[in-house]
């Protein structure tokens, strides 16, 4: 019997990354692109779009006028919109997987919290755990991202990556998903 579960958690440790990477192209990829895409105007040009998104109280406070905004502003505007493109691409191919799970974690709970404090998301958007309702955008939906993260960053990319590609071709002492 022990032999049989032992041999269940190497299956699962083996397919856990890929089925985690898969479900997130499949869910996720298109959503922070066709996010990203809304905050760009031009290569380095934010849309005022992206400024409401990101700054929605500091926004509505100057009229909507970007010009009010500063260097620092244009910074986390383009940091924010490049890490939607770069992170869920990085994690779909399974490149420096552990580090860019990291990220896509520390990015929804910055997203959550702009949802949340600036954009001021009722009792229903926010949701609550352990009700019988399991459709709340952000604290249901989101749970279930940073789990997805969280299970990449334990486990890293799995067989079919980049990370075990660059391993495999540099000898077994480097791991990119270790350094990352």
């Amino acid at each position: 019997m022990r032999a049989i579960l032992d041999r269940i958690d190497r299956s699962a440790v083996a397919i856990l990354p890929l089925l985690a990477r898969l479900i997130f192209a499949g869910v996720l990829l298109r959503y922070f692109w066709a996010s990203a895409a809304t905050k760009l105007d031009g290569i380095f040009t934010p849309s005022l779009g992206a400024y409401a998104q990101i700054f929605p109280r500091q926004m509505e406070a100057a009229g909507y006028d970007v010009s009010q905004f500063g260097a620092l502003h244009w910074v986390v505007v383009m940091a924010g919109t490049y890490a939607e493109f770069i992170l869920p691409a990085l994690i779909v191919l399974g490149l420096l997987t552990r580090l860019a799970a990291l990220g896509m974690c520390g990015f929804i709970v910055v997203q959550s919290l702009t949802d949340v404090v600036g954009h001021g998301a009722d009792a229903t958007t926010v949701g609550a755990w352990f009700d019988r309702a399991s459709d709340a955008l952000i604290l249901d939906q989101r749970a279930f991202w940073v789990f997805l993260m969280i299970t990449l960053m334990g486990l890293g990319a799995g067989a079919l990556s980049v990370d075990r590609l660059i391993r495999s071709r540099l000898g077994a002492g480097y791991s990119p998903e270790r350094a990352a």
